[in-house]
C-alpha cells in the first residue's frame, strides 16, 4: 500500500510516517517553551510570570480592598483633623501618617496572603506504586484478588496516633496529614484551613500566619477608627452643648464610621478570636468543623506553647511546585520513537494520561494512532507478499481489514489537517 503526495507521486508509507514525525517535531520546535504555571491543571490565576499565585476568585480582592481603603480615606479626610483640633493637639500630621501607614500595612498583608502559594502539593503523573501493603486497609485487601486499583485510604502514624489519609484521585497522591483538596482551586493544599472568599485564596500551611496577621490587624484598625470617631462625637457634644443626634447631624461621617467600624470589629474580631482558639489547640477550621476534637484526642496538639511557636516562630517552608520552571518539549524525538514502536503507558492509565505529561496536546495522540495504523498496513502488506494463500483468499481475509484501516486513516488524516490519499 502506497500513499500519494500533493503532486500525485507515490510515496512509501515509511516515508509518510517520517515526514509526519518531522512536521510535528518542527512545529513544536518553533513554539516557545512553556513554564509550569502556563500548563497548571488547577484553577489558579498567575501574575508576573508565575511569581504571584491567586485563587480563581481573585476579583473579590477588589471588594475587600474597597472595604478597607474607603473608611480609612473618610477617617483621614474628615475625622482625624477634627479630633486633633477639638482636643487642642497640633500633631495632625502624626495622626494622618499613623492611619495611612496602618492602612498600607493591612493592604500589604492582604496581597501577601492572597498572592502566595498556600501550600499546594504538585500532582503526580502516575498513581503511586503500592510496594508495601502493611499500611493498607485490611477490609480493602480482603476484597482484592490482586491490587488493581489504589485503595481509598492508608494508615499513617502522627505523634503516636494512627490516622487515615485519603487518596486524591484528581492529584493521584495520598494526601499528607491535614491536607485536603480544595474544590474551588482544584488543588491539594497542605495543612488546609479553609478557602477564604475575602482574600480569594486558600489558607494553608504557607500563608496561615499572614492570614491571621491580616485578620487581627484589621480588627485593631476597626477598633482604632471606632474609638476615635466616638471621641469626635463626644467633643462635638461638649463644644456645641448638644445631644447625640445633633452631634451626628454636625458630623454625619463620624456616625457612618461608628456603625461601620462596629460591625467590622464584631465580625473580624470574632474571626480573630476563633483563630486564636484554633492556634492554641492546634486545629484548622476544616478539622474543627469536620472532626470535632472535643470528643476525641487531637493528635496534632503538642501543648499551648509549642502550638503557638509552631505558627508564629517556625520557618515558612518553600513552595513545592516551581511554577516558573520550564516544561519539557511537548513531543520529543525520544517520545515519538517510543510511541511509533508501539510502547504503551502503564496498564492502569489510559492513553489520555499523555495529556497530563505532555501538556494536553491532542495532536500527539492523533499522530500516534496514525503511525500505529500505518505500521499495521506495512505488516499486512508484507504478509500478502510472502504468504502462500491465493490472491482472492488474501483479499477476503486481509483486504477487508486493510480497507477498514484505510478508512480510519482517512478520518484521522482529515482531522489532523492532512490531505494524503491512499491506493488499494
Amino acid at each position: 500500500m502506497k500513499g500519494e503526495d500533493y503532486n500525485h507521486n507515490p510515496l512509501p508509507s515509511n516515508e509518510l510516517s517520517d515526514s509526519n514525525n518531522g512536521d510535528i517535531i518542527a512545529k513544536n520546535a518553533g513554539k516557545k517553551t512553556k513554564r509550569v504555571y502556563q500548563a497548571w491543571k488547577g484553577n489558579n490565576i498567575f501574575f508576573f510570570g508565575g511569581r504571584l499565585v491567586f485563587g480563581p476568585d481573585v476579583r473579590s480582592l477588589l471588594l475587600t480592598l474597597s472595604l478597607i481603603v474607603i473608611p480609612a480615606f473618610l477617617f483621614c479626610a474628615f475625622i482625624s483633623q477634627r479630633v486633633v483640633v477639638d482636643n487642642k493637639h497640633h500633631r495632625i500630621n502624626t495622626l494622618l501618617a499613623a492611619s495611612a501607614t496602618f492602612t498600607a500595612y493591612i493592604i500589604v498583608l492582604l496581597f501577601l496572603t492572597s498572592g502566595r502559594d498556600p501550600g499546594i502539593i504538585p500532582r503526580n503523573a502516575h498513581p503511586p506504586e503500592l510496594e508495601d501493603s502493611s499500611n493498607l486497609p485490611s477490609d480493602w485487601l480482603a476484597n482484592q484478588g490482586y491490587i488493581s486499583n489504589v485503595p481509598p485510604t492508608k494508615d499513617v502514624v502522627v505523634n503516636g496516633t494512627v490516622i487515615k489519609v485519603k487518596y486524591c484521585r484528581t492529584c493521584m497522591l495520598y494526601r499528607p496529614p491535614r491536607c485536603s483538596h480544595c474544590s474551588i482551586c482544584n488543588n491539594c493544599v497542605e495543612r488546609f484551613d479553609h478557602h477564604c472568599p475575602w482574600v480569594g485564596q486558600c489558607i494553608g500551611k504557607r500563608n496561615y500566619r499572614l492570614f491571621f496577621m491580616f485578620v487581627s490587624s484589621t480588627t485593631i484598625f476597626s477598633l482604632y477608627i471606632l474609638v476615635l470617631c466616638c471621641l469626635s462625637i463626644r467633643n462635638i457634644m461638649k463644644v456645641y452643648q448638644c445631644n447625640l443626634w445633633k452631634a451626628l447631624e454636625i458630623s454625619p461621617v463620624s456616625g457612618i464610621l461608628i456603625v461601620y467600624s462596629f460591625i467590622g470589629a464584631w465580625f473580624v474580631g470574632g474571626l480573630t478570636s476563633f483563630h486564636v482558639y484554633l492556634i492554641c489547640t492546634n486545629q484548622t477550621t476544616y478539622e474543627n468543623f469536620r472532626y470535632r476534637y472535643d470528643s476525641k484526642t487531637n493528635p496534632h496538639n503538642i501543648g499551648l506553647i509549642r502550638n503557638v511557636r509552631q505558627i508564629f516562630f517556625s520557618t515558612t517552608p518553600r513552595s513545592k511546585p516551581n511554577f516558573r520552571a520550564k516544561l519539557k518539549d511537548d513531543i520529543s524525538p525520544a517520545v515519538t520513537t517510543s510511541l511509533s514502536v508501539g510502547h504503551r503507558l502503564s496498564p492502569e492509565l489510559p492513553m489520555t494520561s499523555l495529556d497530563i505529561e505532555m501538556g494536553g496536546k491532542r495532536q500527539s495522540v492523533v499522530a500516534e494512532d496514525l503511525e500505529d495504523m500505518q505500521n499495521q498496513i506495512e505488516t499486512v502488506t508484507s504478509l500478502e507478499r510472502c504468504g502462500p494463500q491465493p490472491r482472492n483468499a488474501n483479499w477476503d481475509h486481509k483486504g477487508l481489514g486493510n480497507w477498514e484501516i484505510m478508512s480510519d486513516i482517512a478520518a484521522l488524516s482529515a482531522e489532523f489537517g492532512m490531505e494524503n490519499r491512499f491506493n488499494r
